[in-house]
């Protein structure tokens, strides 16, 4: 029920000048668009912007082509969206932190944060452990014990390196003096797949990517890293209630190249938000279990420069090579 009045109220406040939005992008949009997803298909950012953009095509007018892009962590991705001409016909997702930390760990990257103009936020995903239901380890403190036992021994998998998958457990490292195994993917779906075939004992993935093999009794939680407990999942602590100061997570939100004129703009973050308040999207939203945070273009911007400035100051202290 909250989450439905966040998205109501969310989507009602900018809609007293659509049709200025509308009159004033001459035009936008006449032909179908494109939205880019640097993950493949069966990820948690795939599950959540196909059927965004699907509802999105009502409002707009216009069908949309969702693609996937994946490898590098992202940044291929990444950089055939901020590549793309900024005429509002490509439209994509950006991932936390990736986004941020791909031009921080490589510096011949082929795209910045500069490159890309942020428009809604939408997902606001924590971080999680999972492992098998016959796997011994239930809690992080028995995580950390075997790992003690067992040095540099215990695989898990992530999206990739520089991932919040991967940011999650280096951080739970440097707490707890411990050393892991890390197998990188390139996103959520080769995760589980590594997993569920015994290839690797953790999987390290967001909360919403993970909740379905859960609910079915595939996966296991240790513990979550979000700041406080989940409504959906109640019954799983935090890592920092567990004893141990691990906060991570992903945002998950559309973005198109910088340069977008304002109207088309407008016309796009009007679109999106009309999608997010529709019944067909807050009932997916429920049955997919998403944690969802909405922000708009400017608290969205700020909140990716804010973290890009955290993560450029973690890789000055603790670089997170391979």
């Amino acid at each position: 029920m909250q989450r439905r009045a966040l998205l109501a109220g969310l989507a009602a406040a900018p809609l007293a000048r659509p049709a200025l939005a509308q009159s004033s992008a001459g035009g936008f949009p006449d032909r179908p668009l494109t939205m880019v997803l640097a993950f493949p298909a069966g990820g948690g950012t795939d599950v959540a912007a196909r059927p965004l953009a699907r509802i999105m095509e009502k409002y707009l007018g216009q069908p949309i082509a969702v693609v996937n892009r994946p490898g590098a962590a992202g940044e291929i991705g990444f950089t055939e969206l901020a590549r793309a001409r900024p005429d509002g016909y490509t439209i994509g997702f950006l991932n936390t932190p990736t986004i941020v930390t791909i031009p921080i760990e490589r510096p011949q990257a082929r795209f910045r944060l500069d490159d890309l103009l942020p428009l809604l936020n939408i997902v606001d995903d924590p971080g999680a452990i999972w492992v098998l239901p016959d796997s011994p380890i239930r809690t992080v403190a028995d995580l950390v014990a075997e790992a003690k036992r067992r040095p540099g021994q215990i695989s898990y998998g992530t999206s990739g390196i520089g991932s919040d998958d991967h940011l999650a457990v280096l951080a739970l490292e440097r707490v707890t003096g411990t050393k892991f195994l890390h197998v990188p993917f390139a996103g959520g779906a080769p995760v589980r797949t590594a997993t569920v075939s015994r290839q690797i004992e953790l999987a390290v993935t967001n909360i919403g990517e993970a909740i379905g093999d859960y609910r079915q009794g595939l996966f296991r939680p240790i513990g979550q890293m979000g700041t406080s407990r989940w409504a959906v999942m109640p019954d799983v602590p935090t890592f920092r209630e567990q004893g141990f100061d691990v906060v991570e997570g992903s945002m998950r939100g559309l973005a198109a190249p910088a340069g977008l004129p304002r109207p088309v703009l407008e016309r796009i973050v009007v679109a999106a938000q009309r999608a997010v308040a529709d019944p067909e999207w807050q009932a997916l939203a429920t049955q997919l279990a998403l944690p969802l945070r909405l922000l708009g273009p400017d608290e969205y911007r700020a909140e990716l420069v804010a973290m890009q400035r955290h993560y450029a100051a973690l890789w000055e202290k603790h670089p997170w090579r391979e």
